[in-house]
């Protein structure tokens, strides 16, 4: 008799279910799993124990943002700094010309787009 119990066997010696599938819908199976950052064994077994599969993609676009928004922020500093005259712009030289000015506005609305395009991304 063997001596491994039932509960000793890893999933690597466990038993193995073949489940016949279409080309178009083992591309499907695949692109699932790779958005969820899982193996396609692994996708399927909690598909099937009934687990809820969370997307990484919303952090993703999560990190993403937090990136843009700290941008906005540090652009939105420089805009103050400019506004208020502080005596910190005095050792720039006046550098801060109209057109300095609209290139930062500029900046700041790209940098609100690029937040919107994210935020339109994430899946609610």
């Amino acid at each position: 008799m063997n001596s491994k119990s039932r509960q000793d066997y890893t999933r690597k010696h466990g038993r193995h279910l073949r489940v016949p599938v279409l080309p178009a819908e083992e591309q499907i199976i695949k692109k699932n799993a790779a958005n969820v950052s899982l193996t396609v064994a692994e996708y399927l077994r909690r598909l099937s124990l009934g687990y809820e599969v969370k997307s990484t993609l919303d952090s993703e676009y999560v990190l993403q943002l937090v990136k843009v928004n700290a941008d906005q922020g540090r652009l939105g500093g420089l805009l103050k700094l400019w506004l208020t005259d502080d005596p910190k712009l005095a050792t720039c030289g006046g550098a801060w010309t109209p057109g300095v000015v609209r290139a930062l506005l500029k900046r700041i609305e790209a940098n609100q787009d690029e937040m919107l395009r994210l935020v339109q991304a994430l899946k609610f």
